[in-house]
């Protein structure tokens, strides 16, 4: 399994408790890709979902659809975590540009207070 920082990949997020986003969805890979090459289990993921909510705006960073992400899609900054990579399917959907990497990390810093 290969991937890196910025992926966007496949992921099994059930079970889900309380308010968690779960099911089978892609999620953005945000752990640096030296730690992935180095054998880290975990890795930290933000979902994405197809529905958009406008009063969560500032919390949403919208992604096009291309290669294998079918529909446009929205980084949900909120639900961000840390997964074990056994959670993590085969292949790469797509990967991000470097202004949408840009503006997940920019958004996800303001979120949890980190300049």
């Amino acid at each position: 399994m290969s991937f890196a920082r910025g992926d966007i990949v496949l992921a099994r997020l059930n079970p889900n408790q309380g308010a968690e986003i779960g099911k089978i969805r892609p999620v953005i890979v945000l752990t640096q890709t030296a730690l992935i090459d180095a054998g880290l289990p975990m890795i930290f993921v933000i979902p994405l979902s197809t529905q958009y909510w406008p009063e969560l705006k500032a919390l949403r960073v919208a992604i096009a659809p291309r290669e294998r992400l079918l529909k446009t899609s929205y980084a949900v900054l909120e639900q961000a975590r840390s997964i074990d990579k056994s959670r993590i399917e085969n292949s790469v959907l797509t990967r991000l540009t470097q202004s949408e990497l840009k503006e997940v990390e920019s958004k996800f810093s303001l979120m949890v207070g980190v300049n």
